[in-house]
């Protein structure tokens, strides 16, 4: 049982479908195929407004090509000090931005907390050309840390930027197990909220290898179709990375699968706890951190469960991720094997 990452898992039968039936003929490259053809229609029906889809093979690409699209070589981007931009992608914003400056503030759980923000770019020293201005503010839906922007937290975010006139992004990774466990319409922590731009999860919930950079923003497009190109990320068999996302949102697959995952967490949550586990904080999608004793940690790799610890959270915590294609009647079984 593999806890240690959603991004361990194979790609869901939906997609390897959609793969095998379009791998059989020739087609156009560089998105000039009939399947590139039709992820705006798809996407602008998904979020119920007219949207712009420009698809890459790693979220990193869609974090910072969104990014530069947003911030000027010499302005900065408020994120949560937890945010993948600001641990994981070293100096990626500052190499597609041209030289932008991640600005990281605190806040529970991973999440920036509106008030927090208000205070925290108004207390931005302007020096004029010696410091670096925000331009833009950058949150995570779902968090690093396994939790999520309500709908009411993502609006007060939007009116804090539109405040201060900046651009609001969303690195939305595990954007499919926020949006099931709200149980909400994609549009109500996007464009209504004021989210200029997305990246759209689907590697780590089903897809081989693909996310989207979604835009809210239709005069985006051209920029960062041009930051594609520049840097190495428009595919010549482009028809593959959107075959992969039309089957990802055809029939709600994307939600189906986010589901299945948030649910194998709440079972895996459960388990633990009874053994004497106790989360660091509540979980709201797919991640789980957790107090684990030594015992217990050595039970579950002793039953050949994987899982990290996460020492920034304490020397007794550890990160479970469940996926898409969790066996939930194996996780069931750990009960017994761990007592």
């Amino acid at each position: 049982m593999n806890f240690a990452s959603d991004n361990v898992t194979p790609f869901c039968p939906e997609i390897l479908a959609a793969l095998t039936q379009e791998g059989k003929d020739n087609a156009p490259a560089y998105g000039g195929d009939d399947i590139s053809q039709q992820l705006d229609t798809a996407f602008s029906q998904l979020f119920d407004t007219d949207v712009k889809v420009i698809p890459v093979a790693t979220g990193t690409a869609a974090n910072c090509i969104s990014l530069s699209a947003l911030v000027s070589p010499y302005g900065g981007v408020i994120c949560h000090h937890e945010a993948h931009i600001n641990e994981d992608e070293s100096t990626g914003v500052a190499f597609f931005t041209g030289g932008a400056k991640l600005l990281p503030m605190d806040g529970p759980t991973a999440k920036i907390e509106a008030d927090a923000l208000d205070r925290f770019i108004a207390g931005q020293a302007n020096r004029g050309v010696h410091s670096v201005a925000p331009e833009c503010v950058a949150i995570t839906q779902a968090s690093e840390l396994g939790t999520v922007y309500s709908v009411e937290e993502a609006h007060a975010i939007g009116d804090v930027c539109k405040k201060h006139g900046l651009r609001l992004f969303m690195d939305g990774a595990r954007f499919a197990n926020a949006v099931a466990h709200l149980g909400c319409h994609p549009a109500d922590i996007t464009w209504k909220a004021g989210v200029d731009a997305i990246s759209f999860g689907a590697t780590k919930n089903g897809a081989m290898a693909v996310d989207a950079i979604v835009l809210f923003d239709n005069n985006l497009k051209t920029r960062v179709e041009q930051a594609r190109k520049r840097s190495g990320h428009l595919h010549s068999k482009h028809r593959y990375l959107a075959t992969q996302l039309l089957a990802y949102v055809k029939n709600d697959v994307w939600l189906k699968n986010a589901g299945h995952a948030n649910d194998a967490a709440t079972v895996l949550a459960d388990i633990l706890c009874q053994h004497g586990a106790t989360l660091a904080h509540p979980s709201d999608g797919n991640e789980l951190f957790v107090h684990l004793d030594t015992d217990l940690a050595e039970k579950l790799r002793a039953a050949g469960v994987q899982f990290h610890p996460w020492p920034s959270l304490g020397s007794t915590v550890y990160r479970f991720v469940a996926a898409w294609s969790t066996d939930i009647a194996q996780v069931h079984e750990l009960n017994a094997r761990i007592s």
